[in-house]
């Protein structure tokens, strides 16, 4: 079994939000993983199908994998950076809010294709 990650930062979605869409395709195959969240009518699908595509063609181009095999093995979300906001309020006052970035971290494994070899002819007796 072979291993590839993707670590995609400053998704400018709540981590929150965007863990309730990776718990949706947690410990499923990519392929399965990729159905679902075409048909997920959230804004943070996008960007964790960004990220399993990513982790996806990381483990395919520095291995030759069998990509029928490849499942999701880890997926998190963290928060990411904050930024400091202000809303304007009546009487002249400013409200303060945040802005919450999320991190996702994708780990994805497959099986490696097996090699196939030609039969060795038999030596003929003589």
């Amino acid at each position: 079994m072979k291993s590839a990650h993707a670590y995609i930062k400053g998704i400018d979605s709540q981590p929150r939000k965007t863990s309730v869409v990776a718990a949706l395709v947690r410990d499923r195959y990519v392929a399965d993983a990729i159905v679902i969240l075409e048909h997920t009518p959230r804004r943070a699908a996008l960007s964790v199908k960004k990220a399993i595509e990513s982790a996806k063609a990381n483990l395919l181009s520095n291995n030759s994998i069998d990509a029928k095999t490849i499942a999701i093995s880890r997926i998190s979300v963290t928060a990411g950076s904050r930024i400091r906001r202000y809303k304007p309020a009546s009487r002249g006052r400013a409200l303060p809010f945040e802005r919450i970035r999320s991190n996702i971290f994708v780990e994805v494994i497959g099986e490696e294709k097996v090699k196939k070899t030609a039969p060795k002819a038999e030596k003929e007796k003589k």
